[in-house]
């Protein structure tokens, strides 16, 4: 496994899921493993979600067509305790927003959905800014990994349905 897919899942593993709300089902329990200490800067929870905010903008653009399908704001995470967190404890987010991670390395990826309960549509792009792989309509709260498949030097994850909506597969492009 490369050495940012291991940073990733390590950082993402040791996010402590808070006390599940009387009202929600339990949360599955997660074991951090003993030489891990949770990140600095993160006291994100169910009860206190973070905000999305709009740091940026991206384009889908058809392969075939040169032509601009649809646009999003994105909240950027390019650093590791950011990749880590994602879209972790938010309760939900707008049609036309989303998050843009951003690696140093085009490497094959792998992303999961701990602690996420939004079901999200996932894009993989390399270096050519090309849409690698898609996962639609991820399982939320789910330690499946999703597997790039190719080397990916981004990630884009939107609203599960999006890419059905739009149209959007892979092969096409992306603009930020």
């Amino acid at each position: 496994m490369k050495k940012i897919q291991i940073i990733l899942i390590l950082l993402s593993a040791v996010i402590i899921i808070p006390t599940a709300c009387k009202d929600k089902l339990p949360r599955p329990e997660i074991d951090k493993p003993a030489n891990m200490v949770e990140p600095e800067g993160h006291n994100f929870s169910f009860e206190n979600p973070p905000v999305i905010k709009k740091e940026g903008e991206v384009k889908f653009i058809r392969k075939d067509a040169d032509t601009v399908i649809s646009k999003i704001d994105v909240e950027i995470a390019d650093n590791d305790l950011d990749r880590a967190l994602g879209l972790m404890f938010r309760p939900e987010m707008e049609e036309n927003h989303g998050m843009l991670f951003l690696f140093k390395n085009e490497v094959e990826q792998a992303f999961w959905m701990l602690n996420t309960i939004i079901s999200l549509d996932i894009l993989y792009v390399n270096s050519r800014g090309e849409i690698v792989k898609i996962y639609k309509n991820t399982k939320t709260e789910s330690q499946e990994s999703l597997p790039s498949g190719a080397p990916a030097i981004n990630v884009i994850e939107v609203n599960a349905g999006y890419c059905e909506t739009y149209g959007i597969k892979e092969g096409d492009f992306v603009d930020y």
